[in-house]
């Protein structure tokens, strides 16, 4: 929305600066987005008198001129046809930039002549597109700055345009009275009476106005008039610096005068040239297929249900939006019809944007306007035409009536405080309230028709509050509801998932945030892809399905990075999976992805490729960091996406399942075009048992003070039976007593025979109340024996 100063001016009286205007209305919600004062770029002109003009020795179009300014006599070149002796010109001395040639004027020569200076013309200065010569003033000192010469003769040249943003919420601020209005109750001046009296008309409008049943939803009154014998042309100038300032063209003063009261009240009007109107006016919807070529030139197909304005002929315009080129007022426009409606604004915003058509009515209408205003805009109008145009109105036609948009709400002066937190007395709120526009008895605040947007006793707070301005609003800490130290903000869990994610990204992995969904292919290989946790409206193909497993995103990931170079790399992501679309089938996992070797190529062949041990140590750390009991077991059987022979569920007992570590499976990585081997863990924060003891202390340190006891054994097994079987064996056979097994030891063939291999394992005792006697130790072998030959079916080997 733009406007000038003394535009605003027309609506407030009001002695504020330009900075304190602009200060005010950003505080109050209407933000400035532009500020554009002529004084600041023209500030440095001066007023200078030419006392002589010779023919330049070398060129017969240029003048040397000796100029008096208020630094003495100076030598000017200049080439403009009416340089001459005697007159008063506008200067800009060396070191002034001229905004109309961008240029920063300096002392030169000219055909071997020094120029100490420019004077200067219209476009020059960017006051008006005139260059057919300088200026010549009438009047003026001296030395005077011609900024102060233009304020008091020309005043429109130097005024001051404003450029404010608004929100859908205040269309009422799309009108310079909304604007002035605001500021009034801000308390920077006094509101201007602006009414005017109704014409009366002299005779019957040979125009009548009908409005179809099925219409009145979207158009529920029209107002309008005949004005005959008008003579228009071009706008009085005032009115054309308006529109000007505004970057609006002047066309003629019909159309002039309904564009000056769209911004001055946003009040949209339209005016047909009645001379080319047959018959009467209808507003009706259309049935699709009619076309008219609209006042920007372009022809519209309109279509079915869109709301129309017709004669005998056919549409004449788009109802709300624009007018037709047949019927529009040109220079030779003698009787006018005068059109003054309310428009429904969806139904506006739907025809705008079917069209594709950005006009000011549209705008406007869409975003709402005042409904009690349209026989009074009729009236203003029509009181502007008749005063410049001349003419002689008929009665005013009505179709329709002006819909009830009142209402009411309770001013409760006490809610400001506890809604807002300002103390503001409860006469001024209801002062404030008067001021712009609500209407009080007792407590009930009647709200004005221009203002669409109060809906409810909180937005008659919030109006008191912006006009008190909430710069004022002091903060204040709020009271706590608990006496004492207060509980803590984080949940156990999110402290979990807070802890495991420092720890892997200390392991060296980097983080990743994957999507949370991924393409039907790569959630069928993780155990997902069924229609439980497939999208309804996905983004893409790629993105169907919520993903059953972070690995996917973490793979896609790695092929990425593959892709353009870069083979090694540790990745990790904590987030949600989903097994289906239901609020209880979504869990938290935390998963890591080694892909390539431990490091770079070094002169001392460190660097090796990753293997389940790596991911295996970074596994049980994170699992530590979430406070996982440091004893667990290593059990075989996980998802089909791991190598079968190469990877380890980390349990607490058969359906205790804390984490899996190992290898991907090959075909897993050919499928999502990773190059191995890719190495990866996915663990499960929730499984992990909390801790009994609530507090926050650590448990004191137990140290064991009697010797442990090692004993070695060697067991004949089959050699398809897996090592972790017959370390799990030996483990469960005395949980109090064995601290740690483990195998030190493989031999396969020799005198083993066929199909045989020897396991050697290391069994620590760790004795708790006493050292343990040798019948004792051969008790508890005689157990670890009895314990592997039943889980393994192998022998002791002799």
């Amino acid at each position: 929305m733009k406007f000038t100063l003394s535009w605003l001016k027309d609506h407030l009286d009001t002695e504020a600066s330009v900075d304190d205007i602009l200060y005010a209305l950003t505080d109050l919600g209407l933000e400035v987005e532009g500020v554009e004062n002529p004084m600041d770029r023209l500030g440095d002109f001066t007023i200078g008198y030419v006392k002589s003009a010779e023919k330049h020795p070398d060129a017969d179009k240029l003048r040397v001129c000796q100029v008096e300014t208020d630094e003495g006599d100076t030598q000017i070149i200049c080439g403009a046809p009416n340089a001459r002796e005697g007159i008063k010109v506008v200067v800009a001395k060396p070191g002034v930039y001229v905004p109309g040639i961008d240029t920063t004027i300096g002392v030169g020569k000219i055909r071997g002549i020094e120029s100490f200076g420019m004077m200067c013309s219209e476009r020059e200065m960017e006051l008006s597109d005139e260059h057919d010569g300088i200026i010549e003033l009438a009047t003026g000192e001296v030395g005077e700055r011609f900024v102060d010469w233009l304020a008091a003769n020309d005043p429109s040249k130097v005024d001051t345009m404003i450029e404010i943003a608004i929100t859908p919420n205040r269309p009422d601020a799309l009108g310079v009275r909304g604007i002035a209005r605001d500021l009034a109750a801000r308390g920077l001046g006094v509101m201007k009476v602006r009414d005017t009296d109704p014409v009366k008309g002299t005779f019957k409008s040979p125009i009548n106005v009908t409005i179809d049943d099925d219409t009145l939803s979207g158009c529920p009154v029209f107002y309008g008039r005949v004005i005959k014998g008008v003579k228009n042309g071009p706008s009085p100038q005032w009115l054309q610096d308006c529109l000007k300032a505004i970057g609006l063209r002047p066309i003629n003063f019909l159309v002039d005068v309904t564009n000056f009261f769209t911004y001055d009240r946003n009040r949209p009007l339209h005016v047909f040239d009645a001379d080319t109107v047959k018959g009467d006016l209808r507003v009706h919807r259309v049935e699709g297929g009619e076309t008219l070529v609209a006042l920007d030139d372009k022809e519209y197909t309109l279509q079915p249900g869109m709301m129309a304005i017709s004669d005998d002929n056919g549409v004449e315009s788009i109802a709300g939006i624009m007018g037709g080129t047949p019927s529009g007022c040109s220079d030779d426009t003698v009787n006018v019809f005068l059109e003054s409606a309310f428009w429904d604004p969806i139904e506006i915003a739907h025809t705008g944007r079917k069209l594709k058509i950005n006009s000011d009515a549209r705008y406007r209408f869409e975003r709402g306007v005042d409904p009690e205003f349209t026989p009074v805009g009729l009236e203003h109008a029509t009181r502007m035409i008749l005063d410049h145009a001349g003419g002689e109105a008929s009665e005013v036609v009505v179709a329709g009536a002006v819909p009830d948009h009142s209402r009411a709400y309770r001013l409760d002066t006490d809610r400001v405080q506890s809604l807002v937190g300002m103390d503001i007395p409860a006469d001024v709120q209801r002062k404030t309230l008067e001021d712009l526009g609500f209407t009080l008895e007792g407590d009930m605040a009647n709200v004005p028709s221009w203002r669409p947007d109060v809906q409810g006793e909180a937005d008659l707070v919030e109006e008191v509050a912006r006009i008190a301005s909430l710069t004022k609003l002091v903060g204040k800490p709020l009271k706590r509801t608990n006496v004492g130290v207060p509980r803590p903000i984080l949940t156990p869990m999110q402290k979990r998932e807070h802890a495991v994610r420092r720890t892997i990204a200390a392991l060296g992995y980097n983080e990743c945030v994957t999507y949370s969904f991924i393409d039907a292919a790569s959630a069928e290989m993780f155990g997902g892809g069924t229609d439980a946790s497939k999208l309804e409206n996905p983004i893409s193909s790629e993105m169907s399905h919520m993903r059953p497993d972070l690995l996917a995103g973490l793979l896609q990931a790695a092929a990425r990075n593959q892709a353009r170079g870069f083979n090694d790399m540790a990745l990790f992501e904590v987030g949600p999976a989903f097994s289906g679309g239901e609020p209880g089938e979504q869990h938290v996992l935390a998963s890591g992805l080694l892909v390539g070797h431990t490091g770079p190529k070094d002169v001392h062949g460190a660097r090796r490729a990753v293997d389940v041990y790596d991911v295996k140590a970074d596994a049980e750390a994170a699992l530590a960091a979430m406070g996982a009991p440091a004893k667990s077991q290593i059990l075989r059987g996980a998802d089909a996406w791991w190598h079968p022979g190469r990877h380890g569920k980390i349990c607490l007992g058969p359906k205790k399942v804390l984490g899996v570590f190992g290898e991907i499976h090959p075909k897993v990585l050919a499928a999502m075009d990773v190059k191995g081997p890719a190495m990866g863990f996915t663990l499960y924060p929730a499984e992990v048992p909390f801790a009994k003891s609530k507090s926050t202390a650590r448990a004191a340190l137990e140290l064991r003070d009697l010797q442990a006891v090692e004993r070695d054994f060697a067991f004949v097994v089959d050699a398809d039976v897996e090592a972790l079987t017959l370390v799990n064996a030996a483990a469960g056979s005395d949980k109090a007593m064995i601290e740690d097994v483990r195998v030190f030891d493989e031999f396969i063939g020799g005198s083993l025979g066929e199909g045989k291999k020897s396991l050697a394992i290391t069994v620590r005792i760790q004795p708790t109340e006493k050292t343990l006697t040798d019948q004792e130790i051969e008790a508890l072998a005689a157990k670890v024996v009895e314990k592997v030959t039943k889980a393994t079916g192998g022998v002791l080997r002799g």
